[in-house]
């Protein structure tokens, strides 16, 4: 790679020279944030985007990443990592309400979620309508246009190649690789290292990266151990319960929530002092989610494969579909979402018990900047409700994080694996994005790896010097070609990478096919053959006279490539398989056909030389009119011996006296022109030889 530099988009390049070989990347969210994932990337005219989301604390359009630096027309593909809304909530807009004719590509298991987590997101959206980015009719026509991938499945769309990994996190979420020109990128999205109660960890991609787009979510932070953390959480909860009080459990509908009642559904069964207390699981879409994660066990680590029943048919939890069905009398766990608490059941939950002591507010995952679940983390005293008054916060406020992303230590083991020498974060906070930067300019300070943290808008521009290499392939590989040997083939390209092939193997490895196209014409000559014969061996050196012996025709082979016939008294004939070499000599031989023609004398008489004169004359204009029908098709004759030519409802005349062309459209008239001049140049007799 030659250079590596942060610029903002639009921006020239170091080296016009070494445009073609400037490999662009700029988040359009998530750049210094967290929300809005979207990262747009461009190499060798490809352009590729990463995830499609939107901003948790935004609402409208101030949500969205930033479209406008990008036409969308030219994205040739759109890869979703998983379905959470900072990654693909934006997806419905993108497809539905701009330019966007790519392709776009998400796993099984993220497609299933998406269409139900979208719709909900939609219901419980507390916005106006002229703020309403999409509605469901805009979910359903997107479901049309997502393809879906398999892991570690290549797919190949305009010459980028892809597959993609198991990325831990959440069901069905992936890591990307993308290869165009043999230069690769991996974006991993939200990814973890850490196997839990039903997911598997991330894998390591089982070669290196050119450049590792990556989170950085908590930056140089280190996770509790996970027992430690599932200890604290379930003494959170019964410490809260055993004084009487309620629990609140903000989380989104899928992901995180799914691992938690794993966990509560098991500490129920095994504390029976617990089992009259209900644990309510209060999403609309509760029962959806749960067929939904039902259906993708398989996809999910051996704990749950091996499970002899169905773990998350729960014991002791159930759905509760809203605040109305919902009877607040006693201790309670309600597990709501969204995570964040700037909407919907779990801040309507929140009003009604933030100002009781006994009850307690469990935050189990990430909080992004600007959320409520992030303001009452500081435990403030008092908080603004919904309704815009103000309350006492004396419930108690714990959190505890079970978010599914990569700290610092699994990070610095996953790039310590990779060794990418271009590594730019993204999807973290400027603060612990930049110490985490810190850190890893330390871990990697003894080699020349490039860490980059661009912001919303700010392009990193590289170069990589790629090289063309075409690899032999079939009868051309049976035999290494020996050092200065010159190696004749098809060189065919698809995408990005050159193979070169004899043209017998073409229909075999690709899909081209070969054909020999036999040609022959038709010459007057009524001069002795042997004259042909003597005149060919004056310039070439191999000529061959034989005799046909169907027809008894004598015949001449010149260099066993162009076959000349005696057919009559009158005619001889050149046949040849078409290809440069032949097609060269049949012109020569033709050329000195026509010079034997002219050089033989003729007596005539004044009549016969008038009447040859006029014949002559016909025979050219005959070939004059066919030439222009093949180049403009409806060409007749007008008055005054014009010709009248039609094009597209355009007409012009031509005089082919003079040359003149007459017509009212100006492009077909110099078209005519021109055209006219050659056919005339074409026609002319070869002058005769000086000798």
């Amino acid at each position: 790679m030659a250079s590596t530099g942060l610029k903002r988009r639009g921006a020239l390049s170091a080296s016009a020279a070494k445009e073609e070989d400037k490999l662009v990347v700029t988040p359009l969210g998530a750049g210094n944030e967290v929300g809005r994932s979207c990262v747009y990337m461009s190499y060798k005219g490809k352009n590729v985007l990463f995830d499609c989301g939107i901003h948790p604390a935004y609402s409208g359009m101030a949500a969205l990443p930033y479209f406008d630096e990008i036409d969308p027309s030219t994205i040739d593909v759109l890869l979703i990592t998983h379905f959470h809304l900072d990654h693909a909530a934006s997806l419905p807009y993108f497809l539905e309400k701009t330019t966007f004719k790519g392709r776009v590509f998400m796993t099984y298991a993220t497609k299933a979620i998406y269409k139900l987590l979208l719709t909900d997101y939609v219901k419980v959206s507390k916005v106006s309508v002229e703020d309403m980015l999409f509605d469901e009719q805009d979910i359903n026509a997107s479901m049309d246009k997502i393809e879906v991938i398999d892991f570690h499945q290549t797919v190949e769309v305009e010459g980028i190649r892809f597959w993609c990994y198991t990325a831990g996190h959440v069901l069905g979420a992936a890591m990307f690789m993308v290869d165009i020109a043999g230069v690769r990128i991996l974006y991993t999205g939200d990814y973890s290292r850490e196997e839990d109660r039903h997911l598997r960890a991330a894998e390591i991609p089982q070669f290196s990266p050119d450049i590792c787009i990556i989170e950085s979510t908590y930056g140089v932070q280190h996770h509790q151990p996970r027992n430690i953390r599932e200890k604290r959480f379930t003494e959170a909860i019964h410490t809260a319960l055993s004084r009487g009080g309620r629990v609140l459990i903000p989380a989104y509908a899928l992901g995180r929530a799914q691992e938690l009642l794993l966990i509560l559904d098991e500490y129920w069964s095994n504390h029976p002092e617990l089992r009259n207390i209900p644990i309510f699981y209060a999403s609309p879409l509760a029962k959806k989610c749960l067929s939904v994660y039902e259906t993708y066990t398989l996809s999910m680590n051996d704990r749950i494969r091996n499970a002899k029943s169905n773990p998350f048919i729960f014991k002791y939890i159930s759905p509760l579909k809203s605040i109305e069905n919902f009877k607040d009398v006693g201790p309670s766990v309600v597990m709501a979402s969204p995570g964040g608490l700037q909407s919907g059941l779990s801040r309507q939950l929140f009003d009604m018990w933030c100002s009781d002591k006994k009850n307690a507010c469990v935050i189990p995952g990430f909080v992004v900047e600007g959320t409520h679940a992030k303001t009452i983390i500081t435990e403030p005293k008092e908080v603004t409700l919904m309704n815009g008054l103000a309350a006492p916060l004396n419930m108690s406020v714990h959190y505890i994080s079970f978010s599914a992303h990569a700290d610092t230590v699994q990070t610095s083991a996953f790039l310590e694996e990779l060794r990418p020498p271009n590594i730019i974060l993204v999807h973290g906070e400027a603060h612990e994005m930049g110490r985490l930067k810190e850190k890893l300019m330390t871990q990697f300070r003894d080699s020349n790896t490039k860490i980059l943290t661009p912001k919303n808008c700010q392009s990193v521009e590289m170069y990589f010097n790629s090289q063309k290499m075409a690899k032999a392939i079939g009868r051309l590989a049976e035999r290494t070609p020996k050092v200065g040997e010159n190696v004749s083939g098809l060189l065919v390209k698809k995408g990005f990478s050159y193979q070169i092939m004899a043209s017998e193997d073409l229909h075999v490895f690709s899909q081209l096919s070969t054909a020999n196209v036999a040609q022959r014409i038709t010459i007057p000559y009524a001069t002795g053959f042997m004259v042909i014969k003597h005149r060919l061996r004056q310039i070439y050196e191999s000529v061959e006279s034989s005799v046909d012996e169907d027809s008894g025709v004598p015949t001449l082979q010149v260099h066993d490539k162009v076959t000349v016939r005696q057919d009559t008294d009158k005619h001889v004939s050149l046949h040849w398989m078409s290809d440069p070499i032949s097609d060269m000599v049949s012109d020569s031989i033709v050329a000195l056909i026509l010079n034997i023609n002219r050089e033989v004398p003729k007596v005539v008489t004044e009549s016969e030389d008038t009447k040859t004169e006029e014949e002559n004359g016909k025979k050219t204009e005959k070939v004059i009119h066919a030439l222009l029908v093949s180049l403009f098709g409806d060409v007749k004759p007008g008055e005054n011996g014009k010709l009248v030519i039609s094009v597209d409802g355009n007409v012009a005349e031509l005089d082919t006296q003079s040359g003149d062309v007459e017509s009212e459209n100006e492009g077909l008239m110099e078209k005519i022109k021109t055209a006219f001049r050659r056919i005339q140049n074409a026609v002319k007799p070869i002058p005769l030889s000086a000798s």
